[in-house]
């Protein structure tokens, strides 16, 4: 072949691949232990082709449907995770719990709902859905455009009440912990006790560094972490990175977090501004974390401000 020929084929082939769409996500559950799966979502950020799944989900099985933890970012999104649902069980999808307020925790829900679904989530985080669901809304469709048309921000069905509660749930026993919040003040776990099996949601994030949100609660976070140790989990499936043990869940959430409070604490007791304090915080134990470099001056900055109402 000419070299003028090798190059027009060469940018007939570059059109071509621009000109596909963009991949879809592939949805998949993976078993965790016998009747519990897992989707374990991309450590980045969301985009247009992870469908805002950039999370993991839970799928238990019961002898009267499937139980969903968590619903995905939008509602073309939760179609897909109940296709992915379909390949592993012909139960119907009986009951979805929301473990926080992130959106791909909750704006799946009016897709299930209409699937006849009962939605399951705490009462804490309900003023943060309604305060942040349009926001979250209008973030999603600044990345994914058309992908997250059908979604409007849909509450709960049911909404659980105190620290504690426990329900069977097709025969299988749920326990639900709430703690005062973490990542989004309705955040909660779900225990399997079981199974021993624990669902954190945002509550711990390994492989990647965790994010603070200004509706965010450090000292509520290391409360609902100490629950976790008391449980003793002998699987997490955490909010985000792969299926983890309690070691893995310290090393990458708990101390971190224990750290960066210690350290703001010192320093607004020292009486210094919120750039001496960070620039003084050692970030180096956790530039392994995936998306650190973005993530940890925020994370400092919003502890600091959080140190100092305390």
């Amino acid at each position: 072949m000419s070299p003028l020929r090798w190059t027009l084929a060469c940018v007939a082939s570059l059109s071509l691949l621009a000109a596909l769409p963009a991949r879809a996500v592939d949805v998949r559950f993976e078993k965790v232990v016998e009747g519990v799966y897992a989707f374990i979502g991309e450590t980045g950020p969301r985009t247009e082709s992870n469908e805002g799944l950039n999370a993991n989900l839970g799928l238990v099985l019961t002898a009267e449907g499937a139980v969903l933890i968590d619903s995905g970012a939008t509602f073309q999104g939760a179609r897909q995770v109940h296709e992915a649902i379909r390949r592993v069980t012909p139960l119907p999808v009986r009951w979805v719990i929301n473990t926080g307020g992130q959106d791909h925790r909750w704006l799946g829900n009016g897709y299930f709902l209409a699937q006849g679904a009962e939605v399951l989530a705490h009462a804490a985080g309900q003023a943060d859905m309604a305060n942040r669901g349009g926001e979250q809304l209008a973030a999603l469709k600044q990345v994914m455009g058309p992908k997250a048309d059908g979604t409007v921000p849909t509450f709960p069905s049911r909404w659980l009440q105190g620290p504690d509660a426990s329900l069977a749930l097709g025969g299988v026993r749920f326990e639900f912990k709430h703690r005062g919040g973490a990542h989004t003040p309705g955040e909660m776990l779900v225990w399997l006790p079981q199974q021993r099996v624990l669902f954190s949601g945002d509550v711990v994030y390994v492989d990647r560094m965790l994010g603070v949100l200004p509706v965010s609660n450090t000292r509520a976070w290391l409360d609902t972490f100490d629950e976790i140790e008391r449980l003793a989990p002998e699987r997490i499936v955490p909010g985000h990175g792969r299926v983890s043990d309690l070691a893995r869940a310290r090393a990458d959430t708990r101390d971190y977090l224990a750290a960066l409070r210690a350290h703001m604490k010192r320093a607004v007791d020292e009486g210094q501004d919120i750039g001496t304090a960070i620039k003084g915080f050692d970030t180096q134990p956790y530039q392994r974390l995936a998306n650190s470099a973005e993530l940890l001056p925020g994370n400092a900055s919003r502890v600091y401000l959080e140190m100092e109402r305390e």
